[in-house]
């Protein structure tokens, strides 16, 4: 049987990782102490690592696929196939930033500023590169973690990735320059790319996942609707496309079905109500592909 070998994140995006691959229909079976998952797809075997060394290995060809922030691709510097982008993060769906952050008292308030400082991150290449287009000669030393507590005290700046700012704020931090937003992507090994069912089988997972993600934060909805307030109803209802109209048995009314954003139903649910539309129910979506 044909095997792809898959490398998931494990660690802080490992909960919506897993989450994402069983909406997008794969059952996955993961252990609290194991580095190893097993799939209801006979066809996959995967492995759980952190996110920063999926690269690499992808492209030694330890794994034929994987999945890892665009930040650790590019720290890396690794030449993989991009297969797709995946827009979530542990808290959401948005993209994380790489951030340049200094104390608030600090007299640092640009690039520039760092000439001749020491600044402290995990993404050491990605920060040369940031530093090197700046024409900046700063000095940039390896962050084991903690990154947040170093700035002002064992270093001048840091160079983190932050989701929502609030840690960085916590810590009396201030941003003041941004070295990139990044998303995970689904990576492959370049040989493993080529080759024909492997790939056809990378296609078919990016398919559902990113059907799984567009499904996210929509909702589906359907009811009955008099034909006569037919016209009203739809000037008022969002669609992706168009909505889907069928006739019932009583030849005066109609079911209507579509797809709404989420935040949209409830202003919306009561709204078709005052118009006469009856039965109306909201579901959730598993995939929009």
């Amino acid at each position: 049987m044909n095997k792809l070998k898959i490398a998931l994140p494990k660690g802080s995006l490992q909960e919506s990782t897993l989450t994402l691959f069983e909406h997008a229909g794969f059952q996955i079976y993961a252990s609290a102490r194991s580095y190893y998952f097993l799939t209801d797809d006979p066809e996959i075997e995967g492995v759980l690592l952190r996110a920063q060394e999926i690269p690499k290995y992808v492209e030694m060809g330890a794994f034929d696929a994987g999945i890892s922030g665009k930040d650790w691709i590019t720290e890396n510097r690794v030449r993989v196939a991009e297969v797709c982008d995946l827009k979530y993060s542990k808290q959401g769906f948005r993209p994380v930033k790489i951030v340049l952050a200094v104390p608030e008292n600090s007299r640092i308030r640009k690039p520039k500023d760092l000439r001749g400082k020491l600044i402290a991150t995990e993404l050491v290449n990605l920060t040369k590169d940031y530093l090197k287009k700046n024409r900046v000669k700063a000095d940039v030393e390896f962050s084991y973690g903690a990154t947040e507590i170093k700035a002002g005290k064992l270093v001048d700046a840091i160079v983190e990735i932050t989701e929502t700012g609030s840690t960085l704020v916590s810590h009396n931090l201030k941003i003041i320059d941004t070295l990139m937003e990044s998303v995970p992507k689904l990576i492959a090994n370049r040989k493993a790319w080529q080759n024909r069912w492997k790939r056809e089988k990378l296609e078919n997972i990016a398919l559902l996942l990113k059907g799984a993600l567009e499904a996210e934060g929509k909702v589906g909805i359907k009811m009955n609707v008099k034909v006569k307030e037919l016209a009203g109803i739809l000037k008022i209802l969002p669609a992706m496309k168009n909505p889907t109209i069928s006739p019932l048995t009583d030849k005066s009314w109609v079911a209507v079905e579509t797809i709404i954003d989420k935040k949209t139903a409830k202003v919306l649910i009561p709204h078709l109500k005052k118009l006469g539309a009856q039965g109306i129910v909201e579901y959730p979506l598993n995939k929009v592909i």
